[in-house]
């Protein structure tokens, strides 16, 4: 490494090597933090970003990964991602909460499958979501992907209809809207942090957790537990984001191939995120029996939450989900 304070000045080499030395040292670092850990589709998003973004602007940027909360949990991502204290983030149902509406994500079996939530965010969706999210908060929406859809682990028996859930104690993630949701199917929501949620399924405080596969997985939830439903009852998508100094202080040519590798990879990380589900699912089959959901009685049982939903933002965005919920 050359160390420009001892380098001479003088004839063409000095020049030349100035020259490199200042190239090396005009890699703008950026960092990049998630609250989830390195095996979830978040993490993996941020790594294809980076990656792609190293092949079209080689030696422009030097990026740092930050997974697992090490710069904090999610708010206090997004707190200090639009105090311009760190650069980019990629980050879920936190975001969710600058506007009520968004709180659509958490209506229950909203989307019938993957394939779904791709062409209904295609269809408009996904230009809504990023506009409502810059109107009302200090960031930059680079690109929208996939945290994933949610499912129950439990340790009593396979959750197959809704009286299954009567009476389990379940670590429920979420606010009050996803709390009043399992209450009202019969189950007991439990608000445990997810660190201390291994434990209480180990001594019986809780009889099960709701989250993403790449959570029970990560967490090693498959060895205390005997059952997976594949509920798929909430779908939440991440955000990448960039804090608003570090976007201002990007040139033109920068902004348009972060905005251009964003799109571009966008269905590589839908099918990144199926593959990792899949992995992650054929794992934990060797440890736990895995059952399909019908969510047919389910979506009866709350149809209720769609109806407050639409009296109070419209329907707008429900209708583009059901408008794409089969292929044509």
């Amino acid at each position: 490494m050359i160390n420009n304070k001892t380098v001479s000045l003088s004839g063409l080499a000095g020049m030349g090597l100035l020259a490199l030395s200042v190239h090396a040292q005009a890699a703008q670092e950026v960092r990049i933090a998630t609250h989830v850990s390195a095996a979830s589709p978040l993490a993996k998003q941020v790594e294809m970003f980076a990656d792609r973004i190293e092949e079209r602007l080689p030696g422009e940027f030097t990026f740092e990964f930050y997974p697992n909360g090490q710069l904090g949990k999610e708010s206090a991502l997004i707190d200090q991602l639009q105090l311009d204290t760190i650069e980019m983030a990629n980050v879920a149902s936190g975001v969710l909460k600058v506007d009520d509406k968004l709180g659509f994500f958490d209506l229950p079996w909203l989307f019938e499958d993957r394939e779904n939530v791709q062409r209904a965010m295609a269809a408009g969706l996904e230009e809504d979501l990023v506009d409502t999210v810059e109107d009302n908060m200090s960031a930059k929406v680079v690109g929208v992907y996939e945290n994933g859809f949610r499912h129950i682990i439990n340790s009593s028996h396979p959750i197959e209809k809704p009286a299954d859930l009567d009476g389990m104690k379940i670590r429920i993630s979420g606010g009050d809207f996803r709390q009043q949701i399992f209450a009202s199917l019969g189950a007991v929501p439990a608000k445990i942090s997810w660190g201390e949620t291994f434990t209480a399924m180990q001594t019986g405080v809780v009889d099960g957790a709701e989250a993403a596969t790449y959570g029970f997985y990560g967490q090693k939830m498959y060895e205390v537990q005997d059952y997976l439903s594949l509920t798929r009852h909430v779908y939440t998508p991440s955000f990448l984001l960039a804090s608003p100094g570090f976007w201002d202080s990007l040139t033109d040519e920068q902004q348009a191939v972060f905005s251009e590798v964003a799109e571009e990879m966008r269905d590589d990380a839908y099918a990144q995120a199926a593959e990792i589900e899949q992995s992650y699912l054929d794992t934990m089959r060797d440890s736990l029996e895995v059952n399909d959901v019908d969510p047919a009685p389910f979506r009866d049982k709350v149809e209720a939450v769609y109806e407050n939903y639409v009296d109070e933002y419209g329907d707008d965005w429900l209708e583009l989900v059901r408008q794409t919920a089969e292929s044509t």
